[in-house]
């Protein structure tokens, strides 16, 4: 059996699509080609927004494609207490603090410079003092938790990464600014979750779009602090339209649902994502 172990991991606020289909694929022969392991993980940390009929509805979807998954799907949702130990560690080393301020606040901030996402956090609560901070709490105000990433960097020391498509990669763990890695009512972040889910989950190769290889300097910084092993990652391209825009859940025609119940065959779906 390969030591290969690849992992498909969507988000359950829409039914999947072509785009979807593509990263599916991908990931499965990543794995099945070598005689590896796939697993499917449903990411549902955001519980206002994701659904469970979409995740039933992702199960179909794929084994409408002929894809199969080795193991139990892991449902984020189900291991808050995962990513809430993981978060304890962080902060047992210092490198976490509340933050209050709004998504207005910060682009307000005129100095702040931009990063991936937009503008970059300012630092604004990074240095209150703990009695701000518990007069803010008391009040009830709403705060997430950052990540102190110069402070993190410091902890992790330098470090390299290899992707397929950048080759090997200088690890810049300020990219992002203080990223938030929790929230109030929700012990955890995508960034977070996907770092700890694939440590427990033994992934050693991580196939998915270009549009999430800048994330990856975040995840590689924590994998760092919490000694994890840092697997092997090949970011791919992202399929688009006839007009050049990336498809979307917001286009229903073209879920693999619709195309579906329109007549496509699973077969017509693979070719069209590029898999015979």
């Amino acid at each position: 059996m390969s030591s290969v172990v690849t992992r498909f991991a969507p988000s359950p606020t829409g039914y999947l699509h072509l785009g979807h289909a593509f990263s599916a694929l991908t990931a499965w022969h990543a794995a099945r080609d070598v005689g590896g392991r796939f697993l499917l993980r449903i990411e549902d940390i955001d519980i206002r927004r994701c659904k469970a009929e979409f995740t039933e509805a992702i199960l179909v979807d794929l084994a409408w494609l002929g894809l199969d998954w080795d193991g139990e799907v892991r449902r984020q949702s189900r291991h808050f207490d995962d990513y809430g130990a993981a978060l304890d560690r962080l902060g047992g080393m210092g490198l976490v603090y509340p933050c209050f301020c709004t998504r207005a606040d910060i682009a307000a901030a005129q100095s702040a410079p931009h990063g991936p996402d937009g503008p970059l956090y300012p630092g604004t609560c990074r240095h209150r003092t703990p009695e701000e901070r518990r007069q803010l709490m008391q009040a009830g105000t709403e705060f997430a938790l950052r990540l102190d990433v110069e402070k993190a960097a410091a902890a992790a020391g330098p470090y390299r990464f290899h992707d397929a498509l950048c080759g090997d990669v200088e690890g810049d763990p300020l990219l992002f600014g203080d990223v938030v890695i929790a929230r109030k009512d929700t012990p955890t972040s995508y960034h977070l979750a996907v770092t700890v889910d694939d440590h427990l989950q033994g992934v050693t190769l991580v196939t998915r779009g270009e549009d999430l290889y800048p994330a990856t300097h975040v995840h590689v910084l924590l994998q760092r602090l919490l000694d994890y092993a840092t697997p092997r990652y090949a970011h791919h391209r992202l399929l688009t339209d006839a007009d050049g825009r990336r498809f979307a859940k917001r286009d229903r025609s073209l879920t693999l649902r619709a195309m579906r119940e329109s007549g496509v065959s699973a077969a017509e779906v693979r070719r069209q994502a590029g898999f015979v």
